[in-house]
């Protein structure tokens, strides 16, 4: 939208860059809290100032090159600045929003909303301009979500069984992580079976799968990327530092 203005005004692209952001980063600021007001500000000030020293001529003179790796850099700094807590351009706040009461991610959202403007852009720009944008902001959507969401190729494993502790053992075997007994098997209860979770690579995951399936047949498993895997966990891990047993008292001990 500032482009297009900065087009039909001949007015500098940085002055539109830092006007229509505003409302934006008031709505966000609203939103999202004083730190993530500050942070935009100092996104869009640092975005709008370098448009003032942009080079006439870039690195490569073919559009679909410059679409594609223009799109990457696009990308990896809009990703790099939404996980850290701020926004460059005001679609990147409303794109946010979106993504806390949708199912669409932020990625995703700001493909739709560009992909209006950049319709619109084309009655100005002309229609090839506009395609290759489209382009640009696919491969940016992409790199926006890889990003985010980082480049771990972790899955976490959900099994439930009979009797976990056996299947613990069998992975056990196989992986170096630890499996977490969540809930245990006991044939008393009225939910007999037992869950587990358990952190492994992509290259694991199918002789893991095909471990658990010879050992019981009937389990039922869940397995869904990992996109961030931060320390590890083993039977008793999480209480040996404080001292306390497996599971007990800790609510006393918050309470002291």
């Amino acid at each position: 939208m500032s482009i297009v203005a900065a087009k039909l005004t001949d007015l500098p692209l940085a002055l539109f860059l830092v006007l229509l952001n505003i409302p934006f980063v008031i709505l966000g600021g609203k939103k999202f809290g004083r730190d993530f007001a500050i942070y935009s500000t100092l996104g869009i000030v640092t975005l709008a100032s370098l448009t003032l020293v942009h080079v006439s001529h870039g690195l490569t003179d073919v559009p679909l090159l410059a679409a594609v790796f223009g799109g990457m850099i696009v990308g990896i700094g809009v990703g790099i600045v939404v996980r850290y807590g701020g926004i460059i351009d005001g679609a990147d706040t409303v794109a946010l929003l979106i993504d806390r009461v949708s199912m669409f991610s932020v990625g995703e959202a700001i493909m739709a909303i560009n992909g209006v403007i950049i319709a619109a852009a084309g009655f100005v720009f002309g229609w090839d301009a506009a395609m290759y944008s489209l382009i640009a902001y696919f491969v940016a959507h992409k790199a926006i979500d890889v990003t985010v969401d980082g480049l771990n190729e972790s899955r976490s494993m959900w099994i439930v069984s009979l009797d976990v502790r056996a299947l613990g053992k069998v992975i056990n075997e196989l992986v170096e992580e630890p499996v977490t007994y969540v809930k245990e098997s006991n044939s008393k209860d009225l939910e007999p079976h037992g869950v587990m979770l358990v952190v492994i690579t992509r290259f694991e995951e199918e002789k893991v799968k095909r471990a658990v399936r010879k050992a019981d047949p009937r389990a039922f498993m869940v397995v869904t990327s990992a996109h961030e895997v931060i320390g590890k966990v083993s039977e008793g891990s999480l209480y040996r530092e404080t001292g306390l047993p497996n599971g007990s008292n800790i609510a006393q001990s918050k309470r002291e």
